[in-house]
Order: structure tokens, then C-alpha cells, then sequence
């Protein structure tokens, strides 16, 4: 009967909770203390009593059970005050230390008062004076000891466990934070061993008690022996580097990049834990390539936008939604959304009235190519600033399309310019391509073509009158992360398991951040006094080819053994390298050296205006040689590349 009773109570779920515990309770922490204080207690009167000399002890004070009572008694009421047993002993740290110092030098000091008044109204010690002075840092050693031997303890245990081993990049606060974060956490995804520095005068110290090392090609050498294969660096380290260019030796070792969202607190870098940090991710190929923050002069794109009415077409697309964003923080009377696609336009909206929630937005679904339409949004609306980043932008698809093309890019263009100047707006910013020079395909040259519409159109106004809409043109090439550009493209091949597709071997092309790019078009908007074309510094190009090795290895795989690239041919259309400039242009400087005014051929509106509108009128005739020719007569450096067009080019 004895033994089915022991079987159900160890069936029953009375203490089912303990094998799931992951910290001690804070009652079974209370009573730990209150052990160790015990412990203390005892070798405190051996010793403060002339070694357990009972009778001269009870001369002199209480027996030894009422002491013992005393002293619990008031040592609890410390650590009740100071909540010494509220901290998790593992992550035990700095402050807690402080704590139960305080609650044992607080207790004895309260001990000695408590003898000082009963000795003179009693003329007796409660506790003897002697065992108070020796219980204070018995109970505190042996307090510090417990949290200390915890802590030491675990953090061995953690060491011994599966999790990858890794490398922080940063010795500032920030990479200690997050060594100490995922030293103390539970469920850390790696194990660090050490830091990285690259400076000299830091390596071979130790850390946060973690080695430093040097960057030079012995560290891998060493982290090879020992099968460490990560490396984390902190978005604070990112910050005093070129990504680019500095981090490029980890992925020539293949080194797994990791990094963590960036936070600020570091005054207190024990109480940064895993939930503040946030998780551990590999770093993108985005973060590579992204350059320094750009200053732009924000007086005066608050001159142009503040209390203004602004327009922005082709609102949710990859650079127009950036604009939008990047418009409300110079608060515009209001920003009007003209979007021809209504779920991203819908999903546009919701997300910028949370972001923005004191900013007024009109989301508009309307066409570019529809001029009755778009005349109705200007007359209704009065825009000052107008945005244009409405267009057709995917070569290959244009180049089977350039009826599209043409409506979409130069009909619409020149709808909403003229739209522009009939009424009234103050700006006119339209977003053009590198593409646009040189053009070997459609997409490039009619983009080419509403350039010359839009800067011939504003050399005609100023003529007649110098308070025009000043109409100003921007020119940058490729976007990061933008829909339909080569990395989401890589990055789902890579996802796959590849293989990974480049057109041909030595093709290049310039990157720039959406947000970086949306910024030069802001300041550039402010610095035209109209019909400019500004070319934005794209920095150095990027081998495409080099550039998918890379994403291989950010992803942790190796390039040709475990996903394999191919190419395919240049698509058509496709030229290997971009120009941003014509030859025969020239640029000169402006304020923003990340800026250039682009020096380019005038031509005159008249003739524009006519060649333009036959052109319009030919694509509604699905014609697209035709519609091909004209374009190339309207810019003689269009020459088709890898295309059927290339007939229409003279030999």
C-alpha cells in the first residue's frame, strides 16, 4: 500500500515543474543566503568568542541561539531592502555584488547600533561586538562566493555545449555587449571566444576575459585549427569601416559574416541582454555595398517641401515609396500618392499613416498615360513639387515591348510635364538611368528621349519667362534591393540551391541604396535652377560575377561546390558596363561633391514637341520597328545591343 502510494505522488504533477525550471526561485535563493549567512554566523562566534568559551561569551552577551536569532533576523530585513535574491545567480553581476556588500555591512552596522543602545540602557550586548565584526565579511565572502561560483560554473558549462564557436569584430562597447549577451543567454546561437581588433596596441590582451586578436592571415590560420567558422561584427564597428573593402578578407576565407540590429545603450552593458540586442543575423550583401551616410543640406530642401504640396508618381514603387518616406520629414502640407497599382498603393498607405501619423497622405490610383486623368489630378490638387518616378524600367521586357515602353515613359512624361508647367508647379524632378546614356535599348533611350522633352520644354519656358517651372533631371543607375534587380534575384536562386544565373563573365554595374539615391534626388532638387541633368557619384562598379561569389559565401556555401554559376548570355538589350555620361558630355561641380551637373546637347523644343508626338502616335499603332526607327532618329547614339533592332542601326 506504502510503495502504490510513493508511485502515484511521483506520477502526480506536484513536482512535474522542476525538471522544466530554468532558474532557481527567488524563495530558494532567499534561503541559500540565509544558509551561507548561517555558516557565517557560526564561524563568526567560534571565532569572535575565543574559540566556543561559552561561559565568557554568556557573560558578555545573549547565548548563542538568541544571537543567531538577532542576527538572522536583522540580516533578512537587508536583504529584503536591498532585493539581494531577486537577480538570477548565472548572470549574476557587477550590481549585485553591490547588494549583498551593502545588505552585510548594513546588517552588521545595524548589529553594532542595536549593541551601543542596549549597552547603555541595558548594560549588555545582544551580540557579541566581536562576532559582528567578523560575520560582515564572512557573510559577504561567502555570498560573492555562491554568485561567482555560479556564474563560473554555467559559464563552463556553456563553453562545453554545441553551439558554434565565434569571433567578435570590435573591441569598443558595443562587440563587448554582445559577447556578454551571448555568454549570459540561454538559448545563444553561438559561443564567443575572443575578439578581433585591427589595431596593434589592442591585440594579445584579454577582454571581458576573452583574447584579443589580431586581422592579419595568421588569426585565420588559427581559427582554421579550430574550426571556427563565424565571425560577428557590431553595427557600431560598421559604422568606422568600409564594408566594401574591409570585410572582404572574411569572405575570401569563407567566414560567415554575422551582425546584430543596431542599438545605442551601451552605458550599461551588463543589463544589455539578448531581447535589447536582438537576434544575431548574417550580414547581406546590401551591407556591403552601402557607403558612408550622405550630409545633404537640409535647410534647403525644407525651403522647397515644408507647408508644400507634393506629388509623387510611381508612389510605390522602390524609389518613389523612399521619396515619400524622405519628403515627410521636411512636413509637407501634404503628399499626394499617384499609383496605377492599387494593392501596393493600399499597402503604401497603411504603412505610412502608422509611420507617419501626423502627416496627411491622398493615395490617387490614376495612369500616367492617362492625360485627361492626370489634367485632373493637377487641377484639383495644385501641386508645387512633383516627383516623377513613374516608368517602365525592366530592359529585357522593353525591349519586347517598346510600344510600352513609349507610352509609359515618354507619354507619360510628357503628360505630367505639361501638366506641370500649365499648372503652375514650382518643381519638376523626374528620375532617369544611367541607361539613358548611350542607350543600347529601349528601356535606356526612352528615358533618353523624356529627357530631351522635359529639358528642351523648360529651355523654351525660361525664354519667355524666368519663373517657369524649373524642370530637373536625375541620373543614377542601379538601386539596391529594388524590385526586380539582380540581388532578390540571386537571393532566391541561392535559397534554392542555385544554380546562380550572370549574363557574361565581365559584366559590371553601379550600385547605389535606395535610400542613399532617394537623398541625392532631394538635394539635387534644390540645387537646379532648372533644364540640368544631375549625375550622382556611383562610386566604384561592381563585377556582377564577383558579386554572386560573394552572396554565395555570405550564405554560407562555397561558389562551384556548392552552388554552382552559370551564364547565360547577355539578355537582350544588355550592354556589359553602364556610362553615365555621354562622351560628349562633360560635367562641372556643385555643393554636393557626391553631385555633377551633366553638360549635355540642347534641342529645340519645336522640333521635340513634333518628332516626340509622332513618335507617341506611332507606338498606339503596335508598329515596333517603326516606333524603333523614329527612336533612333530622335537619339542618333542609340545603338541596339544583343537585340533584333540591331538591323535598324547603320552598318
Amino acid at each position: 500500500m506504502e510503495k502504490n502510494s510513493l508511485k502515484e505522488l511521483r506520477r502526480s504533477d506536484i513536482f512535474s515543474h522542476l525538471p522544466q525550471m530554468n532558474y532557481l526561485p527567488r524563495w530558494g535563493v532567499l534561503l541559500i543566503d540565509l544558509f551561507l549567512c548561517s555558516i557565517a554566523f557560526w564561524v563568526s562566534a567560534w571565532i569572535g568568542s575565543g574559540f566556543f568559551n561559552y561561559v565568557e561569551l554568556n557573560e558578555q552577551a545573549t547565548n548563542l541561539g538568541t544571537q543567531y536569532l538577532i542576527v538572522m533576523g536583522v540580516q533578512l530585513i537587508f536583504f529584503w531592502a536591498f532585493h539581494t535574491y531577486s537577480g538570477i545567480l548565472r548572470y549574476s553581476t557587477f550590481i549585485d555584488t553591490i547588494k549583498i556588500l551593502l545588505s552585510s555591512f548594513c546588517a552588521g552596522l545595524m548589529l553594532l547600533i542595536i549593541n551601543l543602545i542596549m549597552d547603555h540602557t541595558a548594560g549588555y550586548h545582544p551580540v557579541l561586538n566581536t562576532v559582528v565584526l567578523f560575520y560582515i565579511p564572512f557573510s559577504f565572502l561567502l555570498l560573492f562566493v555562491l554568485r561567482v561560483g555560479v556564474k563560473t560554473i554555467y559559464e563552463a558549462v556553456q563553453r562545453s555545449a554545441g553551439s558554434p564557436r565565434v569571433l567578435i569584430y570590435g573591441t569598443q562597447a558595443a562587440g563587448v555587449a554582445i559577447a556578454k549577451m551571448l555568454r549570459s543567454s540561454d538559448n545563444a546561437p553561438y559561443r564567443p571566444v575572443g575578439f578581433i581588433s585591427n589595431r596593434d596596441e589592442r591585440s594579445g590582451f584579454d577582454l571581458a576575459g576573452l583574447r584579443v586578436h589580431q586581422l592579419n592571415e595568421d588569426l585565420f590560420n588559427w581559427m582554421e585549427t579550430r574550426r571556427i567558422k563565424h565571425v560577428i561584427i557590431s553595427p557600431l564597428k560598421m559604422k568606422h569601416i568600409n564594408p566594401a573593402t574591409d570585410l572582404q578578407i572574411f569572405i575570401d576565407h569563407n567566414i560567415h559574416i554575422l551582425t546584430t540590429p543596431y542599438f545605442t545603450q551601451y552605458d550599461n552593458i551588463d543589463a544589455i541582454d539578448a531581447q535589447r540586442i536582438g537576434r544575431i543575423d548574417a550580414i547581406k550583401i546590401e551591407d556591403l555595398l552601402e557607403r558612408p551616410e550622405i550630409d545633404i543640406n537640409m535647410e534647403n530642401v525644407h525651403q522647397i517641401i515644408h507647408k508644400k504640396v507634393v506629388l509623387v508618381s510611381g508612389a510605390s514603387g522602390s524609389i518613389g515609396s523612399e521619396l515619400v518616406r524622405q519628403v515627410q520629414k521636411y512636413e509637407p502640407q501634404v503628399t499626394i500618392l499617384l499609383e496605377m497599382a492599387e494593392s501596393p498603393l493600399h499597402d503604401l498607405t497603411l504603412e505610412l499613416t502608422k509611420q507617419f501619423p501626423d502627416s496627411r497622405f491622398i493615395p490617387i490610383i490614376a495612369d500616367v498615360r492617362n492625360r485627361n486623368r492626370i489634367e485632373q489630378i493637377f487641377s484639383e490638387m495644385r501641386p508645387d513639387v512633383v516627383y516623377h518616378a513613374a516608368a517602365y524600367k525592366h530592359v529585357p521586357l522593353m525591349e519586347s515591348f517598346p510600344n510600352e515602353a513609349i507610352q509609359a515613359n515618354v507619354l507619360g512624361t510628357k503628360n505630367m510635364a505639361d501638366m506641370a508647367v500649365k499648372y503652375k508647379v514650382e518643381r519638376f524632378v523626374m528620375i532617369s538611368t544611367d541607361k539613358a546614356v548611350n542607350p543600347t535599348n529601349i528601356m535606356g533611350a526612352s528615358k533618353r528621349i523624356a529627357e530631351i522633352y522635359v529639358q528642351s520644354l523648360f529651355r523654351k519656358l525660361h525664354a519667355q519667362d524666368e519663373h517657369c517651372t524649373k524642370f530637373i533631371t536625375t541620373r543614377f543607375g542601379n538601386v539596391l534591393g529594388s524590385n526586380g534587380s539582380v540581388i532578390p534575384y540571386f537571393r532566391k536562386q541561392i535559397a534554392a540551391g542555385g544554380p546562380v544565373t550572370v549574363t557574361h563573365p565581365d559584366i559590371i554595374r553601379y550600385f547605389m541604396t535606395i535610400p542613399e539615391a532617394c537623398c541625392l534626388v532631394m538635394e539635387a532638387s534644390t540645387l537646379g535652377d532648372g533644364g540640368e541633368i544631375f549625375v550622382f557619384d556611383m562610386g566604384k562598379p561592381v563585377k556582377i560575377l564577383d558579386l554572386a561569389r560573394n552572396m554565395i559565401r555570405l550564405a554560407g556555401y562555397t561558389p562551384e561546390k556548392d552552388i554552382k554559376i552559370e551564364f547565360t548570355g547577355l539578355r537582350p538589350g544588355e550592354k556589359l558596363y553602364e556610362e553615365l555620361l555621354n562622351q560628349k558630355e562633360t560635367t562641372l561641380p556643385t555643393s554636393n561633391e557626391k553631385i555633377m551637373v551633366a553638360r549635355v546637347r540642347e534641342f529645340d523644343f519645336d522640333e521635340v514637341s513634333t518628332d516626340v508626338d509622332q513618335l507617341i502616335e506611332t507606338s498606339r499603332h503596335s508598329k515596333p520597328f517603326t516606333t524603333v526607327k523614329l527612336m533612333k532618329q530622335l537619339v542618333p547614339e542609340f545603338k541596339s545591343n544583343n537585340s533584333i533592332y540591331e538591323q535598324l542601326d547603320p552598318q
